[in-house]
């Protein structure tokens, strides 16, 4: 207690930030890896809402095998239905996968036109001014979390540093238009994190937040892909046959989980911008390495990268999230 008899929430430990934001830019590279195979398996399978739900689909099952053959994950499924009860969770709270099936989805429907970095500042620039606004509003499991110069100055360079970043490719209209899609994924980005956060609180497993993210996520994948089919005729495209294709679930978990684990000891501000670092430089490297008719990565790009993972200091540096 302060001597104004308000309780003082104490600060989150320097070292378990910088680990948890390192951490979090390791997931970041991943989610540009799965972006990369979601993208090429949208373009084979000429549908990116089927890739979305095959991808998330995939997920799902691998989980429904794992979360109940862990102790853990058995522990968790049965403290989520508790706090569900209790209302100490609410179900609006639990609906994080809303937005991590949309953000798939519009990899498999953009990636191909777009290329990787051009998809990544889109969702960026929805993600950074996202962030600022749930934290401030309280909706992770940090609480309210102020908005600091520091952590507008890390928002306000990572949205430059993308920018520069894929400068050349945003004079084109038609990729304007086409990234409203993952700008509008960026926005719901931070409000996942933040939810699922909560999720992994009540039920104290990652593991069971990330499977309650995936269940939701392709139950409203798979009513999109029956409405999209009745509308528009089911895809004719067969499954490719290369295993890598099928990888974008896997690499899914690992972020959702990661994401639920850390954000209490990051915020939602920095874990987004941590994730940003991570995500410019792995899309960097795959153009880079693996190049596509969309990618053009030049020195532009590589000078964007590096001001991202400056712009993640900058936000990190500043005073520590409250828990």
């Amino acid at each position: 207690m302060s001597a104004t008899g308000t309780a003082v929430r104490p600060t989150v430990p320097a070292s378990r930030r910088i680990v948890a934001t390192g951490l979090a830019t390791a997931s970041g590279f991943a989610v540009a890896v799965q972006s990369r195979i979601n993208g090429e398996l949208g373009v084979r399978l000429a549908d990116g809402i089927a890739a979305a739900v095959v991808s998330f689909g995939l997920g799902l099952l691998v989980l429904l095998v794992l979360v109940p053959a862990t102790p853990g994950g058995r522990r968790g499924l049965r403290d989520l239905r508790a706090a569900l009860r209790d209302g100490s969770l609410r179900p609006w709270q639990c609906l994080g996968g809303l937005f991590g099936a949309f953000l798939v989805a519009t990899q498999g429907l953009t990636i191909g036109t777009l290329g990787v970095a051009v998809f990544t500042v889109a969702v960026v620039a929805g993600q950074s001014a996202s962030s600022l606004a749930v934290d401030r509003a309280g909706v992770g499991p940090a609480g309210r979390q102020p908005v600091t110069p520091s952590r507008l100055a890390g928002a306000a360079l990572t949205v430059l540093a993308v920018l520069l970043a894929v400068g050349d490719r945003l004079g084109d209209p038609g990729a304007l238009l086409l990234a409203l899609l993952p700008l509008l994924a960026g926005v719901g980005i931070a409000w996942q994190q933040a939810v699922n956060g909560r999720v992994r609180g009540a039920s104290g497993s990652a593991l069971a937040a990330t499977l309650v993210n995936f269940t939701v996520g392709t139950a409203a994948l798979l009513l999109t892909f029956a409405v999209d089919g009745a509308v528009r005729g089911w895809p004719t495209g067969a499954l490719p046959a290369e295993p890598w294709l099928y990888l974008g679930g896997p690499i899914g978990i690992v972020f959702i989980a990661v994401a639920a684990a850390i954000v209490r000891f990051t915020g939602v501000l920095l874990l987004g911008l941590a994730t940003i670092a991570g995500q410019i430089v792995g899309a960097v490297l795959l153009d880079l390495l693996l190049p596509t008719a969309a990618s053009h990565p030049g020195p532009a790009t590589l000078a964007g990268a590096a001001l991202t993972l400056v712009a993640v200091l900058v936000a990190a540096l500043g005073p520590a999230p409250r828990r």
